[in-house]
């Protein structure tokens, strides 16, 4: 009897030996080799694998002691892929619970308004935070991956800054913010002055890029807007720079040329009648608004004056005009 006593106490003293060793380790900081401190646990990850990966990082000492306590505190199923950043050390207690919540490491991607999409590309592909899963696929079939039925990418994606795990895929960026464009689009399209001179969606889209890409000050954005919607319920030619240059593509070389204006091309709104057959740019909500309620007038031309705003005419006596005063002069 004194036997099994004695090895019940020497039992209960190595239960509490071993209890306090784990706590110790539990709460104890993990050396770090550096910081910020950096690990990616792959998809699929078992909780062994994550020990693994993050040890061979040099993020663990002991991947033994880390796999137990994640299995003693019933987490060994609730471990998250992903980046992750350790700004200071970190005990493996906080590390376990990190990995098991997800508490990834996030970059962020502003897309800025009136860019193209060809620059929207540029910028994803440089990137360093992305995955780039896009850089060897063509428009159509980024277009396919992310779901999208038009039949060309400008203009379907919304300008905002987007957050993400780092090493996620530009995918994933791209699909966001065609989501949210075809969602600020129909809600705005729902709301939309009556008696505008377009149909779909869609062509407001192709108003609002041709709006944002005329936008030198955020003020004017309803009055260029009336302009262009007067010009096309009087079956006027929109004569819009930015959509010739657009259409010129890389034959641009940052000087419009009067020979650029009467080269025809699907673009020039100089030869070409109604919208351009696609938007121009990536316009932002503000620019959306004013294709879909411009600002109540007879407007039919308007010309910068320098200083980022600009004037408008009703006649072309008065453009003419105002021609002479803003851009005469200033040459």
């Amino acid at each position: 009897m004194s036997v099994i006593k004695e090895l019940l106490l020497w039992s209960l003293f190595l239960l509490v030996v071993l209890t306090g060793l784990f706590v110790y380790y539990a709460n104890t900081p993990i050396p770090l080799e550096r910081t910020p401190f950096e690990f990616s646990l792959k998809q699929g990850s078992s909780l062994k694998s994550a020990a693994r990966q993050i040890q061979k990082a040099g993020g663990l000492n002991n991947e033994w002691l880390f796999v137990m306590l994640a299995r003693g505190l019933g987490k060994a199923k609730q471990i998250k892929p992903g980046n992750y950043q350790l700004e200071h050390e970190v005990t493996p207690l906080k590390l376990l619970n990190m990995i098991s919540k997800g508490q990834v490491e996030q970059s962020s991607l502003t897309i800025i308004e009136g860019s193209t999409f060809k620059q929207l590309r540029a910028v994803l592909n440089a990137d360093p935070t992305l995955r780039h899963d896009t850089a060897t696929l063509s428009d159509a079939e980024i277009l396919k991956r992310i779901g999208a039925t038009e039949q060309h990418p400008e203009g379907l994606f919304f300008p905002d800054t987007y957050n993400y795990d780092k090493g996620s895929s530009d995918v994933i960026v791209l699909k966001r913010a065609y989501q949210l464009m075809q969602r600020q689009l129909q809600e705005s399209w729902k709301k939309r002055d009556a008696d505008l001179p377009f149909d779909t969606p869609y062509q407001a889209l192709i108003l609002a890029s041709i709006v944002e890409k005329e936008t030198g000050q955020p003020t004017d954005r309803p009055m260029i807007a009336s302009v262009f919607v007067n010009r096309l319920r009087k079956n006027m030619r929109l004569q819009t720079d930015p959509s010739v240059i657009y259409g010129m593509g890389d034959r641009f070389k940052g000087n419009l040329r009067k020979r650029d204006l009467t080269d025809d091309t699907p673009y020039n709104t100089y030869t070409r009648n109604g919208l351009t057959p696609t938007p121009i740019a990536l316009p932002g909500l503000a620019a959306i608004q004013a294709a879909l309620h411009p600002a109540p007038s007879k407007a039919l031309y308007f010309v910068a004056r320098g200083d980022g705003t600009s004037q408008f005419s009703n006649s072309l006596v008065d453009h003419n005009d105002a021609v002479a005063r803003f851009q005469l002069k200033q040459k």
